[in-house]
């Protein structure tokens, strides 16, 4: 049977309507179902490539679980450290897992959740630099190491002016240097030095006490304040049914001991 038969006289007006409503639902915006989180993907065991090739680590599940807890599927993008920010500002993610710290800084470009973990700066050391604090650092005799775009590198070139500081964009790099000694020092967080330090225990010392606390927290785009209550909600429930304390005995079982020992507190 033919349209105009189906339709009767007023065909030509009720296709219009068909018409358009068509091109209305086309052009209207779709539900998102995908939720892009940006991380760099090189920093174990919280952001790292398996030997598959696929993302993995602390970070990574967390994401899994908030996508769970959101209904929406879940896509890493793996981008460096220092374009993070101004990938979320533009839109090209939807929010930053990265073992990012909250500072008054990067609050002035994007928000963060609720923090969901604790940690601090700390020092690895060369064996010979006769260094054991970090107030032995602010002389002109000393080089520092520390990672681009890192608090560590804030810290360094806000409180550390007579010092020589290298700023180098891998954190192996930098352990090097200090293997080396061609620096003696490197800011880093507490699990990376320590990390490092058992790593290289017959070159290196590592001075685990924080002489800056830290707290890390998820990135959210300036003013998605919904997205902002979901993620709160997320980390509250996750952590209420022992979502940190099963990561961190997974993942981080050897420093947890180690810290305990320390007097320190554990991360999450």
């Amino acid at each position: 049977m033919h349209i105009r038969t189906l339709l009767g006289a007023n065909w030509p007006i009720l296709l219009s309507a068909i018409v358009l409503a068509l091109l209305i639902a086309g052009c209207a915006p779709k539900s998102k179902s995908v939720l892009v989180v940006g991380m760099e993907l090189n920093y174990p065991p919280f952001e790292m490539v398996n030997p598959q090739g696929q993302p993995a680590g602390i970070s990574v599940e967390m994401a899994n679980e908030l996508g769970k807890f959101l209904g929406k599927d879940v896509q890493i993008q793996n981008i460096p450290f220092d374009g993070l920010i101004p990938a979320l500002k533009t839109g090209k993610i939807d929010l930053i897992i990265s073992s990012m710290t909250e500072t008054p800084e990067r609050a002035k470009s994007v928000d963060f959740s609720q923090p969901y973990l604790r940690t601090g700066l700390c020092l690895l050391v060369n064996k010979d630099a006769g260094i054991d604090s970090i107030d032995q650092l602010d002389r002109p005799n000393v080089s520092i190491v520390v990672k681009q775009g890192t608090t560590g590198q804030l810290y360094a070139q806000q409180h550390l002016k007579n010092a020589r500081i290298l700023v180098l964009d891998k954190e192996d790099t930098c352990v090097l240097e200090v293997v080396q000694n061609k620096a003696q020092v490197f800011i880093y967080d507490q699990m990376s030095i320590y990390k490092h330090w058992q790593q290289h225990q017959d070159s290196t010392k590592a001075i685990l006490k924080p002489f800056q606390e830290e707290q890390w927290a998820v990135g959210i785009r300036s003013g998605d304040q919904a997205l902002k209550a979901q993620i709160n909600a997320f980390l509250a429930d996750f952590k209420k049914k022992g979502g940190f304390d099963k990561l961190g005995d997974e993942y981080l079982k050897d420093q947890k001991e180690q810290f305990r020992k320390l007097g320190i507190p554990f991360y999450f």
